[in-house]
């Protein structure tokens, strides 16, 4: 009957539908088995990238440098993996430790990643050397390692030694200035840390009051495009302590990874009419 071939053409559908139901319920548990390893290959990746010395063709331009836990101890003696005496500049070819010749300067500044700092400044015309190191810490010579916990209280500095007959303090200051973001505290970029912060470490009277003089011009062009309040410390110079010989001239060497974390503002510096520091 009728009837009967409806019941039976019903029973048909509702078992193929069991079917497939069964068929999609034994598919379902490999997804979910995948999601966990994903997720963890995918975090382990990003925490990987931010580590020293991966092929550049594997690290982006703007990923943030190594970061370690753990407590900072420094040591009693200089680190065994600094310059050795007698080290010369990679690009300029000269001395990496003083004394320098007579009527060179030196000038200090912290502005984010030491490599991209010291990479402003090495090639510069009037400047004889630069090294980068660790400064303004609460222990002497301290690693790299021991910086990256952020509990050590050192900042990443580059250290210019220059002859001002032929580049003046406040050329310097200039490039400070415009070359790295100074309203972000503890922070350059995607570099995040006490070891990050902006600041000046002067020399001498002159020095402070040159760069107080062009703190308070650039807080003025700030202004005119931006609220943000200049965080840039300016103290005496610290103790300056070399940083790990591939440190330095980091960005000039060959085979090394390209990265630059500064965050300029865009924003340009006038000294029209600032005095040189002597």
């Amino acid at each position: 009957s009728n009837l009967c071939r409806r019941e039976s053409c019903h029973n048909q559908m509702m078992r193929r539908v069991s079917l497939a139901s069964v068929a999609m319920t034994r598919r379902r548990p490999l997804w979910p088995r995948l999601v966990p390893s994903l997720l963890l290959l995918g975090v382990g990746s990003w925490m990987v990238r931010g580590f020293v010395g991966l092929p550049q063709s594997s690290v982006s331009r703007n990923v943030s440098r190594a970061f370690f836990g753990g407590t900072p101890t420094g040591s009693e003696t200089p680190l065994k993996d600094a310059p050795a005496q007698g080290a010369k500049h990679f690009v300029k070819g000269s001395s990496m430790y003083p004394p320098w010749p007579a009527g060179m300067e030196e000038a200090m500044f912290g502005m984010g990643c030491f490599w991209c700092s010291e990479n402003l400044y090495m090639k510069m015309p009037g400047v004889y050397s630069t090294q980068v190191g660790y400064a303004g810490g609460d222990i002497p010579n301290p690693s790299y390692r021991d910086v990256c916990t952020g509990a050590s209280g050192h900042n990443e500095v580059a250290r210019i030694v220059f002859d001002p007959k032929e580049i003046s303090y406040v050329e310097l200051l200039k490039v400070f200035w415009e070359r790295h973001d100074p309203t972000t505290l503890n922070r350059q970029g995607g570099d995040a840390g006490t070891q990050y912060r902006s600041g000046i470490y002067y020399y001498n009277e002159a020095q402070r009051e040159a760069a107080e003089a062009t703190k308070a011009k650039y807080a003025a062009a700030l202004k005119g495009v931006r609220r943000d309040t200049i965080s840039t410390e300016i103290v005496p110079a610290p103790e300056f302590y070399y940083a790990e010989d591939y440190h330095q001239q980091y960005d000039a060497k060959p085979g090394n990874r390209q990265y630059c974390g500064l965050s300029p503002t865009g924003v340009k510096l006038d000294v029209t009419g600032e005095k040189a520091a002597a």
